[in-house]
């Protein structure tokens, strides 16, 4: 092109009287009274006449400014302002930088949207824990769009065959938040914590690889002398375990059992959907020992719990009666009484599978039997409980 290159490198150098110098085609030089000196590509658009800065001479050399130079007439050839195309894709990168969210910032986000539909604060707990645990050492500071298999793996794999269950949950988690994240925008393409298709064909199935571990259960048959040393302790973490066995309750849905729940007259308490693990309502029978023992228990004023905590108007840490067992009976947990009552009720009675099994507030996994056995058969199981009370604390002491 004919009139370009105008200045020379040397030139450009020692030039330092203020004004412009022209390198042709709209390049020019411009050097400041204070001295400094900076490139501006001059053109016209839709009739008036524009300055395109394109950097100080200190930073762009003569060379690459007439290479920025010539791809600004390039865009106002195409009829593109260079200087609104410049803005637009600062704006993109300022847009872009916006959504470069990383996994921890993600992560916090979906908890608080969908914390308060979890069924307790221990879930909750959970969530942010296994997380902070497993998840956030690999990628809690990388941005979601980063986010691939290799790290995955990277932070699974460890745990993968020590730690199954936590593992499961763990991927389970991920693939949740990047589900939401791809559901914001804020990445795309396939979730690289996805089991079904594509992590199963780089891990083993969990379902191999666990060992199923059932918690330690007490032999029905040393039950009643069990239950007649517990009977001899005092403390309100002895009276809740002995309420826990006679229900044959999860210890989440009896440590927080309050004053509106149990009616005495009817014999019967109502807990509530938000403790229970089926997420449904549940009526539980009550027989005369337990309600004696809720009627004996010393109460804190103005707290509307049972078993009161430690804390002012709280309840017993769900550990509490796991620590009484470590000194009562060090073999066997809170939650193995479940599957003593059910091992009791099975083998030394005639009450059907499914009664045994709405006492226990396990889903009925039969869609037939589930729609004919629609009501709670609650007469049913208040006698199956009566029975079990009688079992645990019969008449003539156990030797």
């Amino acid at each position: 092109m004919p009139g370009i290159n105008k200045l020379a490198a040397t030139k450009v150098a020692r030039i330092s009287k203020p004004g412009r110098y022209g390198d042709g085609a709209g390049l020019w030089l411009q050097v400041a009274k204070a001295g400094s000196k900076s490139w501006i590509f001059q053109f016209t658009s839709q009739g008036r006449e524009r300055q395109l800065g394109l950097g100080s001479l200190a930073t762009v050399s003569l060379a690459d400014a007439r290479k920025k130079a010539k791809a600004a007439r390039d865009l106002v050839a195409e009829g593109v302002d260079p200087i609104e195309a410049k803005q637009a894709q600062r704006q993109q990168a300022i847009v872009a930088d916006a959504k470069r969210v990383t996994f921890e910032e993600a992560a916090e986000g979906y908890m608080a949207a969908h914390g308060p539909s979890w069924r307790n604060e221990k879930h909750r707990a959970q969530w942010a824990s296994t997380l902070k645990t497993y998840a956030y050492p690999t990628i809690g500071k990388v941005a979601l769009p980063d986010i691939d298999t290799p790290m995955i793996l990277k932070l699974l794999k460890p745990i993968w065959t020590t730690k199954p269950e936590t593992a499961g949950r763990v991927r389970g988690r991920i693939e949740n938040i990047l589900d939401a994240a791809k559901a914001e925008g804020n990445r795309t393409g396939d979730n690289p914590a996805r089991w079904k298709g594509h992590l199963d064909h780089l891990l083993p199935a969990l379902t191999k690889i666990k060992a199923v571990k059932h918690h330690a259960a007490m032999p029905y048959g040393d039950m009643a002398k069990f239950m007649a040393s517990l009977k001899m302790r005092t403390g309100i973490s002895v009276r809740a375990l002995e309420v826990l066995i006679l229900t044959a309750s999860r210890t989440g849905a009896l440590i927080g059992m309050r004053d509106e729940e149990v009616d005495f007259a009817e014999r019967v308490w109502t807990v509530p959907a938000s403790r229970m693990k089926t997420g449904k309502e549940h009526l539980v029978p009550l027989s005369d020992r337990t309600i004696a023992i809720l009627k004996s228990v010393e109460r804190e004023k103005g707290n509307p719990h049972f078993f009161a905590g430690l804390s002012k108007g709280s309840h017993i840490s769900n550990m509490a009666m796991l620590a009484l067992m470590k000194h009562v009976a060090p073999d066997y947990v809170p939650h193995g009484f479940r599957s003593t009552f059910t091992d009791w009720a099975n083998e030394t009675t005639a009450t059907p599978h499914h009664v045994v099994e709405m006492a226990l507030a396990h889903s009925i996994q039969s869609k037939t039997e589930r729609a004919y056995r629609r009501g709670t058969l609650f007469e049913k199981r208040r006698e199956l409980m009566n029975a079990w009370s009688a079992y645990l604390y019969p008449e003539k002491k156990p030797k």
